[in-house]
């Protein structure tokens, strides 16, 4: 009788203290109140992964103690009670740092941390700015933001991302980082209307769209693998002094309202189509010194009173420049390029009042969209015809029999 009601003491205080729920060798250590937390923490690793359930009615979650790896995920998802999670000891998160609809978290605080798999933040509406340390978080494979009131996340310093994707956080007005290359996708787009991007150590992308920033600084980059797009930002100058080559993709700044300079010096070679159109406040087009082969079609349509390129050497597709100004001097330099450098299409063409309304890109793949559904419909008609013509000597044909 006796062991069973001490069998029977100790199951209830291993349910009430989490014993029973949580351990360093779980799979998954759902952590469902704060000494739940406490006894993670007491781990020197947990091999599996650590969910912080949402219902747990504890506002604060503390891993701090022994705990310094995390093999797994570390997550928290649609948790509206959760206002601080914090450790001052942990090191590494092996997969993904999720947080997602956390709406009245605050303080996010990890010291220590310098390594995760990945970070995926959306919708935290109470959280200013994460708290990291120095250097802060040195090493992941991809970074997303999304939909958070955050205003500064300069303690992500990655040596090399496969993708980062800040998006939608419309309080966040600087982001200054020493990543050096990106092998997929850098997406910045509708943040803070005054947001000022510093990427000074980034030297190799492979593919990037900037959208709606003031300002953006990459004074090392030199490769970009796939293609480079600006679109809809605020910033009155772009320059890229080092960068030589696009390798496969295209270039384009297209409505950037306030542009009213851009100076690409030392670029020799476009893989895919270059695009510049409805950037008003850009007159002069003349920072493309080097720039002599281009893999696709090219779009210049604005406001110009003057366009330069004077290197080109191939243009493999369509070539089109459109300007609502008188680009009489321009169109007779650039009509040498007409049937010898360019390979397609040619158009230069001034006082046109329409010239800005044309936003869509050059075609990547050597011709103009135009000339492209032109040849469709030409094939169209082609086998139409030939439809008519097999129809036509088969019933000459069977007239006969």
């Amino acid at each position: 009788m006796l062991s069973k009601q001490i069998l029977s003491a100790t199951a209830a205080l291993g349910m009430v203290s989490g014993v029973f729920g949580v351990g360093c060798d779980d799979a998954t250590a759902t952590i469902a109140s704060a000494a739940d937390a406490t006894q993670i923490a007491e781990c020197d690793t947990v091999k599996g992964s650590v969910l912080i359930s949402a219902s747990t009615a504890d506002t604060t979650i503390d891993l701090g103690g022994k705990l310094t790896e995390i093999g797994g995920d570390l997550t928290a998802e649609n948790n509206g009670l959760l206002n601080t999670l914090q450790s001052s000891s942990l090191q590494t998160i092996g997969g993904a740092f999720t947080l997602k609809n956390v709406t009245k978290l605050s303080t996010l605080s990890f010291p220590e941390l310098g390594e995760v798999g990945s970070i995926d933040w959306a919708t935290l509406n109470a959280l200013p700015e994460p708290t990291f340390g120095t250097p802060g978080i040195t090493k992941a494979t991809s970074v997303t933001i999304a939909d958070t009131f955050i205003e500064n996340i300069d303690g992500i310093n990655v040596d090399s991302l496969t993708d980062m994707n800040i998006n939608n956080n419309r309080r966040l007005t600087k982001f200054s980082t020493s990543i050096k290359s990106l092998s997929n996708t850098l997406i910045i787009q509708a943040n803070g209307l005054n947001l000022t991007m510093e990427m000074p150590n980034l030297e190799w992308i492979a593919n990037m769209t900037i959208a709606n920033v003031t300002s953006f600084s990459v004074p090392s980059l030199h490769t970009v693998n796939g293609s480079m797009r600006f679109d809809s930002n605020y910033f009155e100058i772009f320059s890229a002094a080092n960068l030589t080559t696009i390798q496969s993709g295209d270039l384009s700044f297209v409505s950037n309202p306030q542009l009213t300079n851009i100076s690409i010096p030392t670029l020799k070679q476009i893989g895919g189509g270059f695009t510049v159109a409805n950037n008003t406040a850009l007159e002069k087009l003349d920072g493309f010194g080097d720039l002599s082969e281009i893999g696709g079609a090219v779009k210049v349509r604005g406001s110009f009173t003057d366009v330069e390129l004077p290197s080109l050497q191939d243009v493999k597709g369509a070539f089109e420049v459109v300007s609502t100004e008188d680009i009489s001097d321009s169109c007779n330099t650039l009509n040498s390029y007409d049937n010898g450098v360019v390979q397609g299409d040619y158009s230069c063409t001034g006082n046109d009042k329409n010239a800005n309304n044309d936003t869509s890109d050059a075609s990547s793949d050597g011709s103009s969209s135009s000339g492209t559904s032109d040849k469709a419909s030409a094939a169209s008609l082609s086998g139409i015809s030939t439809l008519v013509t097999l129809a036509s000597v088969g019933a000459f044909v069977a007239a006969f029999l």
